[in-house]
């Protein structure tokens, strides 16, 4: 009966899925743009139902480390190969130089920025440099709790200014949202594409190597 009566439980499910999902996309380029939906999710909600916005806050932070720990044990399993086949060199060289700095920070920093910021390559990293499970969940949890609360509590007080804004000029916004839309699928079936034909170039070496 409680359920039926608060508002915020209605979409507590959905915010927390959509956040645990943005940490485990894969490192291909809708890296940068899944993790607006958990923002954008909970900005509306925030503005929404006002008094509920600590409670939407900690929705996403639970479902964004749910995620994040999920990536972070494929990385610990996958080990540093795993690392280097699904991470650029110059991207990778700039991960190692962060866990290099302090594990901590590496985490705690991407989890607290907002996108463009690139997180999971920090949380694939984690794992496979077997980070210790306490420390990344530690950081993680704060970087997070600091992005999606602040988020949420300037939605509660300016999010109607801003909703109000995305109304007047929301077919402009539309168009641009489905040109990016567009532009990461032709994105990803070229990365696909890429991945493949690099996959074939490797199958006669293989086979060559093994009949010598």
């Amino acid at each position: 009966m409680m359920r039926a009566t608060c508002p915020a439980c209605r979409h507590e499910r959905s915010l927390a899925v959509i956040a645990s999902r943005s940490e485990t996309c894969s490192l291909g380029g809708s890296e940068k743009r899944r993790p607006l939906l958990p923002a954008a999710l909970t900005v509306v909600l925030a503005t929404s139902n006002k008094a509920w916005w600590p409670y939407y806050a900690l929705m996403a932070t639970v479902g964004s480390v749910i995620g994040g720990y999920l990536t972070y044990r494929v990385g610990r399993k996958g080990g540093e190969k795993a690392l280097e086949k699904k991470v650029s060199k110059k991207k990778i060289k700039k991960v190692y130089r962060a866990f290099e700095k302090g594990g901590f920070t590496a985490v705690f920093v991407p989890a607290m920025l907002p996108p463009p910021v690139p997180m999971v390559p920090f949380l694939f990293a984690a794992g496979a440099l077997n980070y210790s499970p306490r420390k990344f969940l530690a950081a993680l949890t704060a970087g997070r709790m600091i992005r999606y609360f602040t988020l949420a509590f300037l939605a509660s007080l300016y999010g109607r200014t801003i909703l109000g804004f995305f109304g007047r000029y929301y077919r402009t916004i539309l168009w641009v949202f489905v040109g990016l839309a567009v532009l990461g699928a032709l994105a990803g079936v070229a990365f696909w594409l890429h991945h493949r034909r690099n996959l074939r170039e490797k199958e006669p070496d293989s086979r060559s190597k093994d009949a010598a």
